[in-house]
């Protein structure tokens, strides 16, 4: 028994021993002088350490370091710019005999970080820089007078017992710290609070866990994060790499709050494929966000180039925004990004919103303004069930219908759109769509390329097919002045007018084969400025077709029998007028639409018109002159002939959604009555010869004509 206490004892005698030894023989104020010299020497900064340096035994051994302050320069708010409640640090005991700090681990608690810059660009940390300027010009001058540097060394061994310690660091564990970084140029202030870092171990070729936390506030945003990873630092702290990285955030401000925003790493080291996966879940500009994804991130030693291949989108979105909602939105693509060069590489292999699917590429070149350079491509795009729009006859009516004092009011709320945005883009790109629907028009095969630089947007071409035909198109418009102007030429070839009517405006007045040439310009992009500084023309040519609603056959022979006192022949037409050609230019003059050589050929009518419509009141005011050269009977009645060869005008008035039509029958029966005096003529010259040729018997058959009209 007595053998056993005897053990027992020995070792705790030798360990109150040695923490006798340690509290009597190693001061620790002896460091004091030490870290106060190199903290002057490496940061040009006074430190200021509050009280003695204490000897702490539970739960380590160790000391304790009271308030410490590292003083700001002259001139900036704050009078410190580190400042640390309580500074404990946990040592080795026998390296102490041998003039070596083995520091197991620092603990920092109440610490306070402030990162000012003032108005005139100074800021408090420009201290450290250039302190550390001045002694690499120190190391050199030493290294030039290598024997004075020593006894400049030896004298200061005498001169302070501290000087020849050595230290060596293991881990260090912060709580309750503050970071504040104001800058009076620009306004701005960030503030993180409640900053935690535990680092468990701080050696060479040692896997080390690190895990922190923080909070912070940003003018009206606030924001909180906590992470943790673990590292190893390779021999000389040339390299190291990373694994089980966790970050978990949140952010708020008055139109974003995001509850989590997780990314993870299995594992990160230079030049090898790391996994990396992603999560987000809150509210941006009303909309609900639920995202998640992965993908395979590479990054070379050199930190030149990141390369994200296999980068996957599964997301959710919700809101009223939306044109569908909830909207799924699915991707698959790889990125590069040349840090060197500043050149993003994006690689789309898929991206699905609902029923939308593109794929493509695009190549951005950061500067001044960005360099976009993209094309992308669709199987298929229905923007009007994508944007969740009809194009009903309803729809149509209730638009027509809408009060006209509504529509002056929305006119008076008119604003020009801010188009600023694109003085700040260097864009192009190409877009091909092998199905495309919009407005309820139906095209296939659209490509189309574009550019914005620097304020100006132009389409340079715009193909496709539609309704049996061909469209191709150029525009341009110029944002760099309010309000933006415009230029826009088109042409239609080969298209089935009637089929396309009906698709974009319920309409099927006209039927043939359709081909039109634009080329219009204008300035605004309000819908009342457009009609108001549109001018231009345009150029109809319809083939083989007729005009719907109708029948100026009938109404012809309808009229011509009331005044002649004959009884109207019921017999119902089809209330459509065929014809093989139809022409006529348009001249567009900001709000007025005019033609005056509108022609249209069919085998028994020729037919030309002039007049206007303003496309602000929507209201058409127009005379079409009609000649019968054929017999009526194809368009469903009886001949007419003692009108053929006579013009008959047609006045068509009123709004162009409902026209009227009605027949000027005075020049009707004047050409009428002209030619059966000119037949009278003919039959009378046949009989007396010379005699009824005078001028002066003409002049009297032609007053008494006009006496009958006037």
């Amino acid at each position: 028994m007595k053998k056993l206490l005897i053990f027992i004892a020995v070792p705790v005698f030798a360990v109150i021993a040695a923490i006798l030894a340690l509290v009597l023989l190693v001061n620790p104020n002896q460091f004091k002088p030490l870290i106060v010299e190199q903290a002057q020497k490496h940061t040009g900064l006074d430190l200021v350490i509050e009280g003695d340096i204490s000897w702490q035994f539970f739960p380590s051994i160790g000391f304790e370091l009271g308030q410490t302050e590292l003083r700001n320069p002259p001139g900036f708010t704050q009078p410190n710019l580190f400042k640390v409640d309580t500074v404990g640090v946990d040592v080795s005991v026998t390296p102490l005999f041998s003039n070596q700090l083995e520091i197991g681990n620092i603990t920092l608690d109440g610490a306070e970080f402030y990162l000012e810059t003032l108005k005139d660009g100074r800021k408090n940390i420009d201290a450290l820089t250039q302190a550390q300027t001045s002694e690499d010009s120190v190391a050199t001058e030493q290294a030039a007078t290598d024997s004075a540097s020593q006894q400049e060394v030896s004298s200061h061994e005498s001169s302070s017992a501290a000087s020849g310690w050595t230290i060596n660091l293991a881990g260090v564990t912060v709580s309750n710290a503050l970071f504040e970084m104001s800058d009076k140029q620009t306004g701005s202030f960030t503030k993180l609070y409640d900053v935690a870092l535990n680092l468990s171990e701080f050696a060479e070729d040692t896997w080390t866990t690190a895990t922190f936390a923080a909070s912070g506030e940003n003018n009206q945003q606030t924001f909180s994060a906590t992470g943790s990873a673990d590292f190893k630092l390779a021999q000389g702290f040339a390299s190291y790499a990373l694994r089980n990285i966790e970050l978990d955030a949140s952010f708020n401000d008055p139109s974003t709050s995001i509850e989590s925003a997780k990314i993870g790493l299995d594992t990160f080291e230079f030049d090898k494929v790391n996994q990396l996966s992603y999560a987000v879940i809150g509210q941006a500009a009303d909309l609900e966000l639920d995202m998640k994804g992965g993908g395979e991130l590479t990054v070379d030693s050199a930190i030149s180039k990141v390369t994200l291949n296999k980068l996957t989108l599964d997301s959710t979105f919700k809101g009223d925004t939306l044109p569908q909602s909830p909207m799924k939105v699915d991707m698959l693509s790889d990125l590069s990004f040349d840090l060197g060069k500043s050149h993003l590489s994006f690689v789309l292999e898929k991206l699905q919103a609902n029923s939308i699917a593109l794929d493509g590429k695009a190549d951005v070149t950061l500067s001044e303004i960005p360099k976009v350079r993209f094309s992308l491509h669709s199987p298929n795009i229905d923007l009007d069930e994508f944007l969740g729009l009809g194009n009903t006859a309803e729809t149509a009516a209730a638009e027509t219908s809408e009060p006209l004092s509504d529509k002056s009011n929305a006119a008076a709320k008119e604003v020009e759109p801010d188009l600023s945005a694109l003085k700040t883009l260097d864009v192009k790109g190409a877009i091909t769509i092998d199905k495309f629907k919009a407005n309820n028009a139906k095209m296939q095969n659209v490509k189309t390329a574009f550019s914005v630089n620097r304020g100006v947007a132009k389409l340079t071409s715009f193909t496709s097919n539609l309704y049996q035909g061909s469209i191709s198109a150029t525009a341009k418009l110029d944002a760099r002045k309010t309000p933006a102007t415009y230029t826009a030429k088109k042409q239609i070839k080969g298209v089935k007018v009637q089929p396309l009517l009906v698709d974009v405006a319920s309409n099927d007045m006209l039927e043939g084969t359709g081909n039109i040439d634009v080329n219009v310009k204008g300035s605004s992009l309000t819908p009342t400025g457009i009609k108001k500084n549109l001018v231009g023309t345009i150029a109809v040519n319809f083939e083989d077709g007729a005009v719907n609603g109708i029948n100026i056959a009938q109404l012809i022979r309808e009229n011509y029998a009331k005044i002649k006192g004959e009884k109207v022949d019921n017999v119902e037409g089809a209330q459509k007028t065929d014809f093989s050609a139809m022409k006529a230019t348009l001249k567009v003059d900001k709000g007025w639409v005019s033609t005056n050589d509108l022609s249209m050929q069919s085998p028994f009518l020729r037919i030309t018109g002039d007049g206007k419509a303003n496309f602000i009141n929507e209201t058409v005011d127009f005379l079409v002159r009609t000649s019968i050269v054929g017999s009526l009977e194809g368009q469903g009645g009886k001949s007419i002939d003692d009108l053929k060869d006579v013009t008959i005008p047609i006045q068509i008035t009123g709004a162009w959604a409902e026209p009227k039509f009605s027949l000027v029958f005075d020049d009707v029966l004047k050409q009428k009555a002209q030619k059966e005096i000119d037949r009278g003529l003919e039959k009378l010259d046949e009989k007396y010869g010379d005699k009824i040729k005078d001028e002066k018997t003409r002049e009297a058959v032609n007053g008494l004509l006009k006496g009958l009209f006037n």
